[in-house]
This record gives structure tokens, C-alpha cells and sequence, in this order.
């Protein structure tokens, strides 16, 4: 994974990323609806809606949409916004296992990251400005990009950075191999970014089986 230099220096940018071999995509199990169960009393005990934005991870994702405009507090961060809804006596959407169990990492950790088909990405991935692409983002319409800040691979973005995923690479029944990408920003150590990536891939590959590896 490359971060353009620009990019780098004015927003620290860094990102963590898994590779994760051999998944097998399906509705999440009664095992995992009852490890998430449990996770989640422990997450109720930790925090509260109250205090909540005052969190040095949530703080730093906040901080980092306002440096790029976008309002935190209409567009939460994924994370912030999952632990919301677990704080708020809401349940989690189901997806499928993959995406289940990521979601889960993320309320866990408070990191904010998504999962992409390994095998609709051509070449290697650029944290970079988008220049004027088209984006469809997951169960919405296309767009025209006019230069945010976007996970790209050769030839189309994948994400726009940190919030919004394509729906051309999301995980589907028919992926096999996942790519998974943690979004770094200003305040969240490099190492906490690795330890929560192993936080995902245990998860991951034990609900989703397959096996993972954590790169760089």
C-alpha cells in the first residue's frame, strides 16, 4: 500500500492492511451471533453515548473529517457509528459472515476499515487525490470524484477515504480471498492500527475459516 507523499505530511495518513485467503462467504452463524452477544455486553460497559466523543480514536477520526470537510456529526465514522447503534440498543445490519465479523472488530477496536474482493483489484493500492473518476459506492448511485481523498488500485478507486466503499469490489458470495484495510489518521498509533488488524483476522478466519496475513 502506498500513501502519496502529499498526503502523508499533511495528514499523517497511514493505513494497516490483511490479506485473507480461502473465506467461505455465507450467513453468519448462531456461534458468531453469540460471540458478537457477548462482545457486546462487554462494549456496553465501557462506554457511553454521553462521553463518547471525547475517545482519543473516535477524537482522532472526528478531527480528521473536519480537516478534509466533512462533518462527523452528520457522516460518522464507521466505527463511532457502529458502536452508536450497539450503545443505542440498535442491532447491528447483517451482511454476510465477512463483513459481520469485521464490523465487529471495528466495534471492538474502534478502527475504522472494510474488506474488499482480492480478486477484482489489479495492481497495487494508492492512498491518493481522486482526478475527476467516476465511484459508485455500495447500494448507491455514481458519482463524480473531484478531488477527495480515495483508496485506488490501477485502473478505479475502491474507497473514498475513510468512509465510503465501491460497490465494484465489496464482498460478495462469490469472493474467496479478502483484502482488509484499516484506516489510519492523525492520533492512532501504527502499532495499535496492527494489533487491531490481528483483532479482524482472528475473527475473521474463525467464523469465515481460511487463513490470514498481516502486510503493510
Amino acid at each position: 500500500m502506498i500513501v502519496d507523499d502529499e498526503l502523508k505530511e499533511k495528514y499523517d495518513i497511514r493505513v494497516v492492511s490483511a490479506e485473507i485467503e480461502g473465506v467461505k462467504i455465507e450467513k453468519s452463524s448462531e456461534e458468531f451471533e453469540l460471540f458478537e452477544s457477548q462482545k457486546i455486553e462487554e462494549i456496553k460497559k465501557k462506554f457511553d453515548l454521553e462521553n463518547l466523543k471525547d475517545n482519543p480514536i473516535i477524537r482522532s477520526y472526528r478531527d480528521f473529517y473536519w480537516r478534509i470537510g466533512i462533518d462527523p456529526t452528520k457522516i460518522r465514522p464507521s466505527s463511532e457509528a457502529l458502536l452508536r447503534r450497539v450503545l443505542s440498543g440498535k442491532k447491528i445490519p447483517r451482511i454476510n459472515n465477512v463483513v459481520d465479523s469485521y464490523n465487529l472488530a471495528s466495534i471492538l477496536t474502534l478502527i475504522s476499515m472494510g474488506a474488499y474482493d482480492l480478486s477484482k483489484i489489479n495492481g497495487e493500492l494508492r492512498i491518493r487525490t481522486s482526478r475527476g473518476e467516476k465511484f459508485t459506492g455500495i447500494g448507491g448511485k455514481e458519482l463524480v470524484t473531484n478531488g477527495e481523498i480515495v483508496m485506488a488500485d490501477k485502473d478505479k478507486i475502491l474507497n473514498i477515504y475513510p468512509y465510503r466503499d465501491s460497490e465494484l469490489t465489496k464482498i460478495t458470495e462469490d469472493t474467496e480471498n479478502a483484502m482488509l484495510v484499516l484506516a489510519g489518521v492523525k492520533g492512532i498509533p501504527l502499532d495499535y492500527l496492527k494489533d487491531s488488524a490481528q483483532v479482524a483476522v482472528e475473527i475473521i478466519t474463525r467464523f469465515c475459516g481460511g487463513s490470514g496475513k498481516i502486510l503493510e
